[in-house]
């Protein structure tokens, strides 16, 4: 995916009244007043936010008469989630390394010193 198509997506989803519209089309096609009603927003600043949806591709607009409805595009957040998770599997393995290193130099790890390992009964009384 594009670096700008991918930025997009990540903008389109850094709103909450965008990720709630979302959440609603996820239950099936609405026209742009229903995604409006539960919105404390003008019925133009709806149309604000569906332009940026549909701009990054996460939602498709037709028009019937006088409405207008909206749907979720299939598969448009994949790639976004491809990226996520290559870079989720480079950090693991980072960290995977990280581990292995400060364990083979003996050195305490987070696990070691939680102190929910710590058992009350095992402390002296003060």
């Amino acid at each position: 995916m594009a670096v700008r198509a991918l930025d997009d997506v990540f903008h389109a989803l850094a709103d909450p009244s965008r990720r709630l519209m979302l959440e609603r089309l996820g239950r099936g096609p609405a026209s742009v007043s229903e995604l409006a009603r539960p919105l404390p927003m003008t019925l133009a600043a709806v149309g604000q936010h569906l332009r940026v949806l549909t701009g990054s591709g996460l939602v498709v607009t037709s028009k019937h008469g006088r409405v207008r409805t909206c749907r979720l595009a299939p598969d448009a957040l994949a790639p976004a989630e491809s990226w996520m998770r290559e870079r989720r599997g480079t950090w693991e393995t980072r960290l995977d390394r990280l581990g292995d290193v400060l364990i083979a130099a003996g050195t305490p790890t987070v696990t070691d010193n939680h102190p929910s390992d710590t058992n009350a009964s095992d402390k002296e009384p003060g």
